[in-house]
């Protein structure tokens, strides 16, 4: 397994992200910077595959299937000049989910639950927003995901789920991980316990 290569990808901006709110499970799509940033990163993309000597139509695609993450698939494969829909979607690649916290900002989730987010805030990685997921419960989602991998891969995904893959491939450690930032236009490149930034 630590011989695959996975090109990680979040998401391109959305209008939610500009305003500081979260996303989760709702169905957000790209704005314009989030459609450039998608493309920028399958132009990256297709500079890192070439100097790994691979063709691009020889690994394999899948994203989360939120609208997010595949449009901003679609706009990668186009730059590496193949079919748009050419790839597999994974419901375990979905974004952590925020249950009632969806949708709002820090300010407002402090507001509304001042005690479950000061918790939180303290221990993320264990501490689930309400009605929502702990960021425990996504590793172990991730691990399986990564354990189904058999050829390298092209991801598409999201913030929550790249931190929570770091963990599950042992590059980071949950307190490093829960407040990494996940730039978007960029390729994350984890490889032989190892991982990169590429933008």
């Amino acid at each position: 397994m630590s011989s695959l290569i996975i090109y990680f990808i979040r998401h391109g901006e959305t209008a939610w992200n500009a305003a500081g709110r979260f996303q989760g499970s709702k169905d957000i799509p790209l704005n314009d910077l989030g459609r450039t940033q998608a493309s920028h990163a399958g132009d990256v993309l297709g500079d890192l595959v070439a100097r790994n000597g691979h063709m691009p139509d020889a690994l394999a695609f899948v994203a989360s299937p939120l609208i997010r993450a595949r449009a901003t698939m679609e706009l990668v494969r186009t730059e590496l000049a193949l079919p748009p829909d050419g790839f597999a979607l994974d419901d375990r690649l979905r974004e952590i989910a925020y249950g009632e916290w969806e949708g709002s900002t820090l300010q407002e989730m402090r507001a509304s639950h001042p005690e479950l987010f000061a918790e939180r805030e303290h221990d993320k990685w264990h501490v689930s927003p309400p009605g929502g997921e702990s960021y425990v419960s996504v590793t172990q989602r991730m691990r399986d995901w990564y354990g189904s991998l058999t050829t390298d891969t092209v991801a598409v995904s999201h913030g929550g789920t790249a931190r929570a893959l770091m963990v599950a491939t042992g590059v980071a450690t949950p307190e490093k991980a829960a407040d990494l930032y996940i730039e978007q236009g960029a390729v994350y490149v984890f490889s032989d316990g190892q991982l990169a930034k590429y933008s």
